[in-house]
């Protein structure tokens, strides 16, 4: 009786984590590199915009920073405000005037996240099933 009820109580917490993981990450990712449809879009966006001549096709910096490393500290609010005005000053351009990227800021900052998370690896992603 007793196991019966812990191995209840470890499944129910078991999900409350995964729940909350769930409801906490911008993104939903399944394999590694299958996401959801905002997600998908904001690498697009990433791929269009051809981020990776500065932060590598890993994210993981070239002549700009590694974005594996910064989206760990950086925030949505701080991510928004670097991509739309830029770091002229250290050679980051405003993307304010570009619609693809500023369209999918979300879903751009949803893919570095799990990207930045370890979530989703580098390479293609493609849509959830």
């Amino acid at each position: 009786m007793r196991t019966q009820f812990l191995q209840a109580v470890v499944l129910m917490l078991m999900t409350s984590a995964q729940m909350a993981t769930a409801q906490t990450t911008p993104y939903q990712v399944q394999g590694g590199n299958k996401v959801d449809d905002a997600t998908l879009a904001g690498w697009r966006a990433w791929r269009n915009a051809a981020c990776e001549r500065c932060h590598g096709p890993n994210q993981e910096g070239m002549v700009g920073p590694s974005l594996i490393v910064s989206l760990r500290t950086l925030g949505r609010d701080d991510f928004k405000a670097v991509v739309t005005k830029g770091r002229v000053d250290r050679g980051m351009p405003n993307f304010d005037g570009s619609r693809q990227v500023m369209d999918n800021l979300d879903g751009l900052y949803a893919y570095l996240k799990g990207r930045s998370d370890g979530a989703i690896r580098p390479g293609r992603i493609e849509k959830m099933d």
